[in-house]
């Protein structure tokens, strides 16, 4: 298990960052037609496991007006569809340095300009990024670039700041203006993720919850929830994890749902709700992790 409180240095993060561009370009042959998605997220996530990293996060397998937040859970048989607008977004871990990228592809090729708007403001974000800088007027430039598109940015989702151990370690790159008064500084690492869609421009919850991570372990129950609770304080820390990881470690599907149910219950852990448009508009995305540099902003996941 990685160790978060011991500080990685920038060597493991470049080592993370050069493993998710590898797993990055070959898995976009996968996005296929009729491919299944449980065995998209596996696969990606073996490939991860195969370089000598761990995931970060649960690889996430978000179709049309689904932004964020999805994963397979253990039996799904759905099958990707010729019309579908398909976002990928994982993580890579090595010995608690993290790296985080996402892609578009538009099956229906139809779409091109939704998933260049993304891509196109993070290539703009990235270009901005610089010591001194703003997190708010990083925001302004992908708001500034999607709209030019004639899209929307997602306005409650963010790019986030990446610490050893922490893929979320508090710091936020809007995907608007704000005036958010965070200034870039040299060897700060930061995922950048703009989101853009044809609908509202904002994402709601959904009741489907597939990803969890260690919140605050506390007095449990049920042995059962206490047995889980120490699986996954071994072997997955405060990264956050599928619900299926722990089915495939345990042979009880009820066992696992109630042990969650607990730990939700008592704040032992924090729950990803699957994210969706709230104009049910469809939602393109683009990522990297940078590390930030005297002269600006490089990119660690190509």
């Amino acid at each position: 298990m990685d160790d978060e409180f011991v500080e990685a240095p920038l060597s493991e993060f470049e080592q993370a960052g050069k493993i998710a561009a590898k797993v990055r370009e070959e898995s976009k042959s996968l996005v296929m037609a009729d491919a299944s998605l449980l065995d998209v997220a596996e696969t990606i996530e073996g490939m991860i496991v195969e370089e000598g990293a761990f995931p970060a996060f649960p690889t996430n397998v978000s179709i049309n007006e689904i932004a964020a937040h999805y994963t397979p859970e253990k039996g799904d048989q759905a099958l990707f569809k010729e019309t579908d607008l398909v976002k990928i977004d994982f993580g890579v871990s090595v010995n608690g340095a993290l790296s985080d990228t996402a892609y578009t592809i538009d099956l229906s090729d139809k779409n091109g300009k939704l998933v260049e708007a993304a891509e196109k403001a993070l290539a703009n974000a990235i270009a901005g990024i610089k010591p001194g800088v703003k997190v708010g007027d990083i925001g302004g430039i992908v708001e500034e670039t999607i709209k030019g598109y004639g899209f929307r940015p997602i306005a409650n989702l963010t790019g986030h700041m990446i610490k050893t151990g922490l893929l979320h370690a508090g710091i936020d790159i809007p995907n608007v203006k704000t005036e958010d008064p965070y200034e870039f500084q040299v060897g700060d690492i930061f995922a950048v993720e703009p989101f853009a869609t044809n609908g509202k421009g904002f994402v709601s919850d959904t009741e489907q919850v597939e990803i969890f991570s260690l919140y605050l372990p506390g007095g449990l129950r049920m042995r059962q929830s206490r047995q889980l609770l120490n699986h996954i304080i071994n072997n997955y820390g405060m990264l956050p994890f599928a619900e299926r990881w722990l089915v495939q470690e345990f042979p009880s599907k009820l066992l696992v749902s109630n042990a969650l149910k607990e730990m939700l219950r008592m704040q032992v852990l924090k729950a990803y709700p699957v994210l969706k448009e709230a104009g049910g508009g469809l939602v393109s995305q683009a990522e990297h992790t940078i590390v930030v540099e005297e002269e600006g902003a490089r990119i660690l996941t190509q």
